[in-house]
């Protein structure tokens, strides 16, 4: 075995508190980095593999700020959703933790390395399956259970009406775990499963305080300072530092959002000229105000 990796069994001390109180735990877990501390706050990120330029930027959002308020991000480092949440963990200079439905020791999927190297530095990869494993269909709803397990709270970020999501927030609801949903358009499918998990009751994640909120509400752990409760909201304290726009970078942004505008539609809604448009845009992108999601087509980044 990788000297690198150890594996922990229920009976060990190191065991995590989190999962011993799970249904069916784990008889053990193998571990390479290091464990989710139980005395810290931990949230679960999930959600579409193939998600939007929009769910990314939330995602990266989200984790951000959480982690920057010193919350765990745990997630399943896969494509989408769940590798965008981590890779912005650990650029806020968060701990991540990655559980897989493979061997620790096995990178999947491959375009997920440099999250995968990135998560070790700050965090670890755990797995209930032995290493060298390969990343089998029946490994991951059991997977879930742990993802879930390791977590205080539960957030989903787009998911299809019928999903793998749909496993995970099921073994949240069976273990008792909050469940928070960011909402999205009614006619994007990929929001459809969070729209849905909302209309039946799961908590709507406006914005991050909205989670560092519940989680303060939790009495039985170490409490999460909370913006919205003990001063007021900067945006520098989750991990984007204020950005200060002027003349026509100013017009240039108010016409965007978090989904994709083409070069076309911004030049049609204001009345600057083309060399001004994008002499504005790249001004923004250099601030990190903008990003540009595909050829000349761009998003605000939060």
């Amino acid at each position: 075995m990788d000297e690198n990796i150890r594996y922990i069994s229920r009976m060990d001390r190191d065991y995590p508190e989190k999962l011993k109180n799970i249904p069916d735990p784990p008889a053990g877990i193998y571990v390479k980095g290091r464990l989710p501390d139980d005395k810290k706050k931990s949230v679960a990120i999930v959600g579409a593999r193939n998600c939007s330029q929009y769910g990314k930027s939330i995602a990266e959002y989200f984790a951000s700020s959480l982690a920057a308020a010193g919350v765990q991000i745990i997630s399943g480092l896969a494509r989408g959703i769940d590798g965008a949440a981590q890779s912005a963990a650990v650029k806020a200079g968060g701990s991540t933790f990655g559980v897989l439905g493979c061997g620790v020791n096995v990178v999947y999927p491959k375009c997920n390395a440099d999250i995968y190297k990135e998560t070790l530095k700050t965090g670890g990869i755990i797995s209930e399956v032995s290493n060298d494993e390969p990343p089998l269909k029946a490994h991951f709803p059991l997977r879930n259970r742990i993802i879930v397990g390791l977590c205080d709270i539960l957030l989903v970020i787009e998911a299809r009406e019928r999903s793998g999501t749909g496993i995970t927030v099921r073994n949240a609801l069976e273990q008792g775990k909050d469940v928070f949903a960011v909402p999205g358009r009614l006619t994007d499918s990929l929001s459809a499963g969070c729209n849905r998990l909302i209309a039946q009751g799961a908590g709507i994640a406006l914005n991050p305080e909205t989670v560092l909120l519940a989680l303060s509400c939790n009495d039985d752990k170490e409490p999460v300072i909370c913006p919205s409760c003990k001063r007021k909201y900067d945006s520098r304290e989750i991990g984007y530092e204020k950005i200060t726009l002027v003349g026509t970078e100013k017009v240039v942004y108010s016409l965007l959002d978090l989904y994709p505008k083409s070069l076309d539609e911004i030049l049609m809604n204001s009345d600057l000229t083309l060399s001004e448009t994008l002499e504005a845009l790249f001004k923004l992108m250099m601030k990190g105000a903008v990003s540009e999601c595909a050829k000349n087509h761009y998003v605000r980044k939060i």
